[in-house]
C-alpha cells in the first residue's frame, strides 16, 4: 500500500512540472487552490478525478488525499489557505473557472508567498472575492465502486475510442451484469448516465492529449468521435471555444 503524506500546511508556491510528472497522494490540514498557469493539471481521489486546464482551476478542500498529475509542461499554482478560510463553502473537491482577474491574482499571489504586506493582505481578499463568484465546472469524473461497473470502466479508461455499447461491454470485462443493471449503476452510483459518463472520460483524455501537442484530428480518433467535427462541436460546448484554440495547447 502507498503511504499518504501528511504536509500540514499547503503552502503557497509555484512548481514547474514536466508532462507526465505526478505528486504522490498526500493530504493538507489547509484547503488547496491548484491552478495550471500553462499545461493541463488533474487530481485523483477516491471519489475520482477532476481535470483542469489553464480556463479552470481545482478547489482541493482540508484533509483530502489527493494526487497531482500533469500533461504537457505545467506551471502549478497553488494557493494554500486556513480552514477558517472557505469561499466556494465546499468541503469535496471541484472544477471551477478562472477568468482573466481571478488568473492575474492567482499568478501574481503565488508568485511571492514570503511577503507578508498590506498590499498582498489586499490582493487576498479580492482573490477569495473572485473565488466566491467562480461558476463550477462539470469536470469531475466519478470513479465507480461496485466491481462490476469498475470492470467495464477499467475497458474504457484503457481506450476510450471504444464504441460497444453496455452489453457488450459487460461481457467482454466479465461483470456478470445486465444493460439494464449496469445502467442503473451509472446513475446510482456515478450520479449520471452511461453515455454521460463516456462523454466525461473522452474529454478528459481530449484535454491530456491536447496539452502534449496532438493533432486535433488524432484526439478526436483516439477519444472516440466519429469525426473531427464532432469532437470539435462537443469540446466547445464544453469548454465554451475549439480544441485548436485550448489556452495552453503546445504548438
Amino acid at each position: 500500500m502507498q503511504k499518504i503524506r501528511h504536509t500540514p500546511r499547503a503552502a503557497t508556491s509555484i512548481r514547474a512540472l514536466d508532462t507526465h510528472v505526478g505528486i504522490d497522494p498526500h493530504r493538507h490540514d489547509d484547503h488547496q487552490i491548484a491552478y495550471a498557469g500553462s499545461g493541463v493539471l488533474s487530481i485523483t481521489t477516491d471519489a475520482g478525478t477532476w481535470v483542469a486546464p489553464t480556463s479552470r482551476a481545482l478547489w482541493i478542500p482540508a484533509g483530502t488525499v489527493h494526487e497531482h498529475r500533469a500533461y504537457g509542461r505545467t506551471d502549478l499554482h497553488s494557493v494554500g489557505l486556513p480552514t477558517r478560510l472557505n469561499p466556494l463553502a465546499l468541503d469535496t473537491p471541484a472544477v471551477i473557472a478562472v477568468g482573466p482577474l481571478l488568473r492575474e491574482l492567482i499568478l501574481a499571489y503565488t508568485r511571492a508567498p514570503e511577503d507578508e504586506g498590506p498590499e498582498r493582505r489586499r490582493m487576498l481578499g479580492v482573490l477569495l472575492d473572485q473565488l466566491r463568484a467562480a461558476p463550477l465546472q462539470p469536470l469531475h469524473l466519478p470513479a465507480p465502486a461496485d466491481p462490476r461497473l469498475a470492470a467495464v470502466c477499467a475497458l474504457l479508461h484503457a481506450d476510450p475510442a471504444d464504441s460497444r455499447g453496455l452489453a457488450a461491454l459487460s461481457a467482454a470485462a466479465g461483470a456478470g451484469a445486465s444493460e439494464r443493471t449496469l445502467s442503473r449503476l451509472f446513475r446510482s452510483e456515478l450520479g449520471m448516465t452511461f453515455p454521460q459518463w463516456r462523454t466525461q472520460l473522452r474529454l478528459h483524455r481530449a484535454l491530456r492529449l491536447l496539452a502534449v501537442g496532438t493533432p486535433v484530428t488524432a484526439v478526436a480518433h483516439r477519444c472516440g468521435w466519429s469525426s473531427a467535427s464532432a469532437f470539435i462541436d462537443v469540446f466547445r460546448r464544453a469548454f465554451g471555444h475549439t480544441p485548436g484554440a485550448h489556452p495552453g495547447r503546445l504548438p
